[in-house]
């Protein structure tokens, strides 16, 4: 494989080997791995590889190498010709089947970043927001955000570009991180002794101490890349006599992937035989942490001194020059971590003011979060005194409705006598209206005839025909 696609492949090796840093690399005999059996498994979409990215990077390059048009023109193109995008013009001959696969990888990719950009709005109070897609995207310049359906030539140059420019800054990126790491653990060290008495801190002080000198008490670490530091990987790691050592060999069997060149990751592997004379996981005093970091200075001075045209590659050729010079046959001591604190005084001091501050927002957010939730509190308890009384009114009315619908007395009347005027749920008018209305249905049924009355007066009118007619005839 040319020197060409291992640069393309390398700028998404990288991030796949960050799924491997909380790992401790277990030394094995090379000569006896089969080639396949290293092959670097696609991370879970859950993992964080460093580049954002890095799915859709991967991705494109899978199926572009998939392509034999582009796989010839790879082999015969210049590295820097790959920098400066000529290699992308190559595209526009890519099959077709290709073409539409890495169409629809864009989309996919397009569709993703504006999920990412809703859902950041969304978290910033921006639901009722119109947001501009299109302006948004522009953030994201390894691809061409303009035509968000179709895949081409600008695209993977802005992919490569971006890559590249993204990986270089990686390194700068994780030791800063680094660097915080460390001013936080020392910090919650101090805040730790504040909580001590006397005495207390007095043991943690002396336990610290001694867990420092336990720490720095190891083998001696060889420079990374000399002569001494490969004999051991040779001598232990692949079980060969040290004084058969030969750097093509060596170099052969360490390039794993068996394309030609050293990337980062094979690198890093060469220094695990170093990092497991300072670094044991189950060591209360040692810092896998600070292992990784370790590592990561080791590969970054080799690479500084091999790599010589800055590709992150080192091939077979860099490889042998380097062996010859003197640096390799009498290099100087290396200089652990716990030799080179991460950070100065005035950056621990720059750490704590910061934190000050980061404490006092939270504090402050912390107040204006309770006190809209005792205003919420309040409104829920009006609420619930609002729902209380629209209850007692609804059944208030529902006890009306079911008096108003209930029905009238029965009216018994006895002998000759009037019905009481209030038996009738109506109001009467006053005066004589009232002897004018009909009398209930079951009044004539109720009065009974006289038996001792001759039967003339049976015939006589009811009481309620001769009762109006005697009040008309009243003066």
């Amino acid at each position: 494989m040319s020197r060409n696609w291992a640069f393309l492949s390398s700028c998404f090796a990288v991030a796949v080997h960050l799924l491997y840093l909380e790992a401790v690399p277990i030394s094995m005999d090379k000569t006896k791995i089969k080639p396949q059996e290293e092959k670097v498994q696609d991370p879970p979409p859950s993992v964080d590889t460093g580049l954002h990215y890095d799915r859709y990077l991967r991705e494109v390059i899978d199926f572009l190498e998939k392509d034999p048009h582009f796989r010839e023109k790879l082999h015969n193109t210049d590295m820097e010709d790959i920098k400066q995008g000529k290699l992308a013009n190559e595209l526009d001959f890519v099959g077709h089947h290709i073409r539409t696969k890495l169409d629809e990888l864009k989309r996919q990719e397009v569709n993703r970043l504006r999920t990412l950009i809703k859902a950041k709005q969304d978290v910033e109070g921006g639901n009722d927001m119109v947001v501009d897609h299109q302006a948004l995207l522009k953030q994201f310049e390894y691809l061409n955000h303009m035509n968000p359906h179709t895949f081409v030539v600008d695209d993977l140059d802005r992919l490569i570009k971006s890559a590249t420019n993204d990986l270089e800054n990686f390194d700068k990126d994780r030791h800063e991180e680094f660097k915080k790491y460390e001013m936080m653990k020392e910090h919650d060290r101090q805040e730790h002794l504040r909580t001590l008495d006397d005495e207390g801190r007095k043991k943690e002080e002396e336990h610290y101490e001694e867990m420092k000198k336990k720490h720095a008490d190891h083998p001696k670490v060889n420079h990374p890349g000399s002569e001494n530091q490969l004999k051991e990987v040779w001598e232990e790691g692949d079980g060969l006599d040290p004084e058969d050592f030969d750097p093509k060999t060596f170099f052969n069997l360490h390039d794993t992937n068996g394309d030609g060149f050293f990337d980062e990751q094979e690198l890093e592997a060469l220094f695990t035989k170093e990092l497991e004379k300072i670094y044991d996981p189950t060591n209360e005093e040692d810092d896998m942490v600070e292992m990784e970091e370790e590592r990561l200075r080791m590969r970054e001075h080799v690479m500084n001194e091999v790599d010589s045209n800055k590709d992150r590659l080192v091939s077979l050729e860099e490889f042998l020059v380097a062996t010859k010079k003197k640096e390799f046959l009498e290099p100087d001591s290396w200089e652990t971590l716990e030799q080179n604190q991460a950070y100065t005084d005035e950056e621990m001091r720059e750490f704590e003011e910061h934190l000050v501050r980061q404490e006092q927002d939270l504090n402050q957010k912390a107040a204006e979060l309770q006190k809209q939730k005792e205003e919420l509190e309040r409104q829920q308890e009006q609420l619930n005194a609002q729902k209380v009384e629209l209850q007692q009114a609804v059944e208030h009315m529902e006890r009306l409705k079911i008096q108003n619908v209930e029905a009238p007395p029965e009216v018994h009347i006895e002998g000759n006598a009037v019905p009481d005027q209030q038996v009738h749920d109506n109001v009467l008018a006053p005066g004589h209206q009232a002897l004018h209305q009909d009398p209930p249905q079951d009044y004539h049924e109720e009065l009974p005839k006289s038996p001792d009355l001759p039967p003339a007066h049976n015939d006589l009118p009811p009481v309620h025909e001769a009762v109006p007619e005697a009040l008309h005839d009243l003066p």
